[in-house]
């Protein structure tokens, strides 16, 4: 039978400059560097209150390193306190937040402190798309050049033949989320940018980054002593699909509270098009923490690796329909600004 799990809370987070290259810094120094912001705004909470960590990092072959996250345990001086790393490809970092809120939620831990970092720039960039690739399967898309760029291309021109979706209303993306860089002293490429300019601007992967950040998370009964205001984690969830494109099966629309199966009568899912893993996380995220109505929803921060997978993740969270992800950012409705 399962048990009703304990309350998660947030009380404090951390995080470094993110940039092309940090050459001075070790990937040690840079959690170590956004643990210590993160110890600022809770000034009461010592190395002795944490339980143990998560740590999290894309992979080995950039730091050229095994076992890196239990060596940053030991340099924040948390040995021999419980450390493990988790690993899932772009959802890393998300699976890191999950695996600390699993400890608290199980009655595992009171504190958990979740870190994670990157260290790309210790590689040439031809070399990193090789490591990242590596997340595919090896045995058949590797070998016929299943890069991630790669995959992605295909499922926007997919996206753009299904459902028109424009260049336009890609290069908006970029515009929105550089935008929202320049209010962000932490964010690695800062500008204000016009449709023209990202029209005319060099075709670019998913940029690398150096930098480090963290999160500390406690039970309900130890939050306060730490923090006024911790915020509540009411849902996390996670979803996983086959790695091959290929090996996908096609079925009905996953629906969220506010769907109907007549909204989607024809359509091929997920196809190319969409991402179901992302479409069950949400689903149950959002029954986990009672929300049926997405207008309930009134902040949203996604993972962009590329301005395509943030249209498409769009439509996976519900935040629009399938289908109308461009026009959702053509609109403006994801952003603080206008034309």
């Amino acid at each position: 039978m399962n048990k009703e799990p304990r309350e998660v809370y947030m009380i404090s987070g951390g995080v470094t400059k993110f940039a092309r290259s940090h050459p001075d810094k070790t990937f040690q120094y840079m959690v170590k560097s956004a643990f210590d912001y993160a110890l600022k705004d809770v000034p009461d909470l010592t190395l002795k209150e944490i339980d143990g960590s998560v740590g999290s990092y894309f992979s080995d072959h950039f730091t050229r390193q095994l076992m890196a996250g239990l060596m940053v345990h030991d340099y924040l001086g948390l040995c021999p306190k419980p450390s493990k790393r988790v690993e899932g490809g772009g959802a890393t970092g998300g699976l890191c937040f999950q695996a600390a809120y699993s400890a608290i939620a199980s009655g595992r831990m009171e504190v958990c402190l979740a870190f994670g970092f990157e260290t790309m720039s210790r590689v040439n960039t031809w070399k990193g798309n090789e490591f990242i690739a590596l997340a595919s399967d090896t045995n058949f898309d590797y070998p016929v050049g299943g890069f991630y760029t790669g995959y992605y291309a295909m499922m926007v021109v997919r996206h753009m033949f299904e459902f028109g979706t424009t260049v336009e209303q890609l290069a908006k993306v970029s515009i929105k989320n550089h935008g929202n860089a320049i209010y962000n002293p932490y964010a690695q490429s800062p500008r204000k940018l016009t449709v023209e300019e990202v029209r005319s601007s060099p075709m670019v992967a998913c940029t690398m980054s150096d930098g480090a950040a963290v999160s500390i998370l406690a039970s309900k009964e130890k939050c306060f002593e730490f923090c006024d205001k911790p915020i509540k984690i009411t849902g996390v969830e996670t979803g996983t699909d086959a790695m091959r494109l290929s090996d996908r099966p096609r079925g009905k629309v996953i629906l969220l509270p506010w769907e109907r199966e007549e909204d989607y009568e024809g359509l091929e899912y997920p196809g190319v098009h969409s991402c179901r893993a992302g479409r069950i996380a949400a689903k149950m995220a959002y029954e986990q923490a009672g929300i049926i109505n997405k207008k309930s929803i009134d902040f949203v921060e996604l993972y962009d690796s590329y301005t395509s997978s943030e249209i498409q993740a769009y439509e996976d969270l519900g935040l629009c329909k399938y289908g109308e992800g461009g026009l959702f950012i053509e609109k403006w409705i994801p952003s603080y600004f206008q034309d």
